[in-house]
């Protein structure tokens, strides 16, 4: 499945793995995502923590009120039920056997409990006489030891304990949360007795559970509800934003004339006003300078172009001059020599400078045909061996690779090679010159590497600069003009290569020119810069 099928809403839905990379990307991309998402959850946070507390008050408060008329209705219990043990004959053992049942009666009729239990207080003197516990419902094991000794330790007083009340056996058992309330009750001639009621709250309970659910369905609706209104609003507030954005690529894009439409009077009509200002202004200089560099390339090219018929002239005579100098006096001679040299120099810098106005004026065009450069690095090494010999340069060729034809511009390459190596000649301090050529499947590359003087750092800044020198004083002896790794860096950048170079000072320096084996644009380089190059020893 392809990356944009990937993106796809559907696609996403079929592939839930791939939500949380789509949320992310959402997240880097969409200012409006992110403005919705931070609001819902910041609300969706605050919605929460307010049904939380008003969850815990309402509970609360219906525990509490709950709690509150257990506690009225088990006093009203009491009283009863100690009323009827003070009117109990204690001498009839047919009343006291059965005291529990009577205390029950009195129980369901006095408060609204079904739950009660009716416990001999531990610890008094044994008295056959005295009536059995009796419980309804409640297993003894339900009332804490803290709550019976709170009992025991305050006859009369009202104690409670929230507690699991059992509502139907099974495994496990059913329960409903409830309440208990002991307290103590005296028995004439038998002692004192322990009288627990159990209250359901399950009413409560389901009150809560319903307060709870309309608090979680507001919510939710809530968070709906403000997630919508954010998205409409910012959808207002960023639509005009993208769309800037929008028009600024398509401005950098060269789209010159396009521009902001301009609405209303508030902040974004003023941003969209500015815009087209800043449009406008960029347009004119723009075009102002394109103008100008017209009129200096056609200017540069003109003249070039002047020059040459005159050149051509001037030429001849200085050739003519040349070849008769040993004819004329050692001054006279001395003028001719100069004057051939500086007539080539001039020559040069005239093909140099029509070189430049083409590539200025975006009118190159490549003849491509297969070519192997290796053999275009052996030529102009043979070409350069008599200049090597004469400043006692050792020229040696490695070429682990690049012996396949390559489609190129073979006039445009042998000129970047001849280039480097003639560079490398005049800078090399007259020690040896390592020429490699390596490819790999997508490029191949041609390194120069020298040991001369090399270059700082804030050379290597302007190494490419048209007219620029490393050290003008320095006596040339090929010619330059000054122009040739300006154009050598045009003839690379026109086959979708490029040139690297690293240099340092006293350790020389390394130009490397790489090109595509294809249409794919270059991505690495088969022969690594220094200090990973291999040296030839």
């Amino acid at each position: 499945m392809t990356i944009a099928a990937l993106r796809s809403p559907a696609a996403l839905l079929r592939r839930p793995a791939e939500w949380p990379r789509a949320a992310a990307r959402m997240w880097r991309r969409s200012l409006q995502f992110r403005t919705v998402l931070i609001t819902v959850l910041l609300s969706g946070v605050a919605i929460l923590i307010t049904g939380l507390v008003v969850s815990y008050s309402v509970g609360n408060d219906l525990y509490q009120s709950r709690l509150e008329q257990a506690l009225r209705d088990a006093a009203r219990a009491q009283n009863q039920v100690q009323s009827s043990l003070d009117a109990t004959d204690s001498s009839d053992p047919a009343t006291l056997l059965g005291l529990g049942l009577t205390v029950q009666t009195v129980v369901q009729g006095a408060s609204s409990s079904r739950i009660m239990a009716f416990i001999r207080v531990p610890g008094q003197t044994p008295d056959a006489a005295a009536p059995t516990d009796y419980t309804v419902g409640i297993p003894q094991d339900l009332i804490s030891s803290e709550l019976a000794a709170r009992v025991d330790a305050h006859p009369g007083t009202l104690f409670s304990q929230p507690v699991a009340l059992p509502y139907s056996a099974g495994n496990p058992p059913v329960t409903h949360p409830g309440v208990l309330v002991g307290t103590q009750v005296t028995l004439p001639t038998a002692g004192a007795y322990e009288l627990y009621l159990g209250y359901d709250l399950s009413d409560s309970e389901q009150t809560l559970q319903f307060v709870q659910r309309t608090l979680l369905l507001a919510g939710a609706a809530l968070v709906v509800l403000i997630g919508a209104l954010t998205y409409v609003v910012v959808r207002f507030v960023v639509a005009p934003i993208q769309l800037a954005a929008a028009t600024s690529r398509r401005l950098a894009a060269g789209d010159l004339e396009v521009r902001l439409p301009e609405e209303g009077q508030d902040v974004l009509a003023s941003l969209a006003r500015s815009f087209n200002a800043m449009a406008d202004s960029l347009q004119r200089q723009i075009t102002q300078l394109a103008t100008l560099s017209q009129l200096q390339q056609r200017f540069v090219s003109d003249v070039s172009h002047e020059l040459r018929t005159p050149l051509t002239t001037i030429r001849l005579a200085s050739d003519h001059l040349y070849d008769r100098k040993d004819e004329f006096d050692d001054v006279t001679a001395r003028t001719a020599e100069l004057l051939h040299t500086q007539v080539e120099r001039f020559d040069l810098l005239l093909s140099d400078l029509l070189e430049i106005s083409r590539y200025d004026a975006g009118s190159v065009a490549l003849e491509l045909e297969p070519s192997s450069l290796v053999r275009l690095a052996e030529e102009v090494i043979d070409e350069f061996a008599p200049l090597a010999r004469a400043h006692g340069t050792e020229l040696r060729l490695r070429a682990p690779g690049g012996y396949a034809e390559v489609p190129m511009d073979a006039r445009r390459v042998r000129r970047i090679v001849r280039n480097l190596i003639g560079n490398a000649i005049e800078h090399g301090e007259g020690r040896p010159i390592d020429v490699i050529v390596d490819s790999n499947p997508t490029a191949v590359a041609l390194a120069v590497r020298d040991r001369g003087i090399g270059m700082s750092e804030a050379d290597l800044g302007h190494v490419f600069d048209r007219f620029w020198r490393g050290d003008p004083s320095r006596q040339r002896t090929i010619g330059g003009t000054g122009l040739g790794l300006a154009i050598s860096q045009e003839d690379a950048a026109i086959h979708g290569g490029r040139i690297d170079v690293w240099s340092q000072p006293g350790e020389g320096s390394c130009f490397r020119l790489t090109l595509p084996r294809g249409r794919a644009a270059v991505e690495g380089s088969p022969i690594p810069l220094p200090p990973r190059t291999q040296e030839v020893a």
